[in-house]
Order: structure tokens, then C-alpha cells, then sequence
């Protein structure tokens, strides 16, 4: 696999993950979600869920499995951001390393290919998800509103990069699905 396929999301939403919907996910024949933590679900700086997060999983939950897999290393913040959603979870995962994904993959018993890697990163997790054959969906980070800094000069990076390899990330439009 070249780098420009290892790098290019199946999808790509504008918006956060709370713009994945059901009729997105019955679409693509999606049974599980595997989701990254920090700033896919909540900002970095944040240890406690939305409502409207609270909100998002109950729906999604109804239609697919869910599993959060971050490469965070605190038991405090990842683990209670995953028990107050009731969401199993493993943390440290080292991402674009497939080990915890695979093992979140053999938890819920799913084929690969029905399960979508969720992120906002590309080096981390579409690089995992695309490594492993799972379909990939990209999303915006979630950035805490009093945040002073806007842009985020990795994800920048990354894109840039994966341009250069020859990804097409274009988030002007609303999704994107790989050829």
C-alpha cells in the first residue's frame, strides 16, 4: 500500500463527529465505530463530556458498536470520559500501532471492513485504521471555545504532508469517499 493510500480517509466530514449519523453509518454498512479520544470526543483540555457528546453516542449506539481507543495515558481522564459514556475503552495505544485497535476489532467480533476508524488525525488514527483495512473517517477537532489558538499546526502539517504523498484532502467539501 502507498503512502497517499495510507494517508487518504474514506471519508471526510466537515464538522465534528457529532456530524456522523446513523444514515451515514447505514450507508457505508458500518457496524462498529472505533473512536479516538482527544479532540475527536472532547478537547484535550477537557475531562468531562457534553451533553450534546452524551447525546451523540446514545443515537449511535442504537445503530453500531463503540469502542474509544486513545493514545492518551491517563486512566483518570480517558477512563472516565469512557465510564460516564458506558463505553469500553483501552488507552496508551500508541497510534498508528494496530495493537489496541486490533484488540478493540476482536472485542467486538466484527469483520475489519464493517468497522470504521474515527479521528481527527491523520498520521494517528486514519494511518492505523488504513493499515489494518478498516474504513477510515476523518473529522474536525473539537477545540475548547477559550482556546486563543485556532489553528492546529499538526493537523495543518499532516495535511500538507499527505498532499505532498498524494492524499486529496479537500474539507471544503461535506464528504469525501475514497475511489
Amino acid at each position: 500500500m502507498t503512502w497517499n493510500n495510507l494517508l487518504q480517509p474514506d471519508l471526510i466530514l466537515q464538522g465534528s463527529v457529532l456530524t456522523l449519523t446513523p444514515d451515514i453509518i447505514r450507508q457505508y454498512e458500518l457496524r462498529g465505530l472505533v473512536l479516538d479520544v482527544d479532540e475527536t470526543l472532547v478537547p484535550i483540555t477537557v475531562g468531562a463530556v457534553s451533553p450534546e457528546l452524551r447525546q451523540w453516542v446514545e443515537q449511535i449506539r442504537s445503530c453500531t458498536a463503540l469502542w474509544l481507543v486513545s493514545n492518551n495515558l491517563s486512566e483518570a481522564r480517558i477512563g472516565g470520559i469512557a465510564r460516564s459514556l458506558n463505553l469500553p475503552y483501552y488507552l496508551g495505544a500508541a497510534k498508528p500501532s494496530r495493537r489496541k485497535i486490533r484488540a478493540a476489532l476482536r472485542a467486538m467480533d466484527l469483520p475489519v471492513h464493517q468497522v470504521a476508524m474515527v479521528g481527527d488525525r491523520l498520521f494517528t488514527d486514519v494511518l492505523a485504521g488504513n493499515r489494518l483495512g478498516m474504513f477510515t473517517i476523518l473529522v474536525e477537532p473539537i477545540i475548547h471555545p477559550d482556546a486563543v489558538l485556532r489553528s492546529h499546526p499538526i493537523r495543518n502539517f499532516e495535511v500538507l504532508v499527505s498532499e505532498v504523498l498524494g492524499a486529496t484532502i479537500t474539507p471544503k467539501h461535506k464528504k469525501i469517499r475514497k475511489k
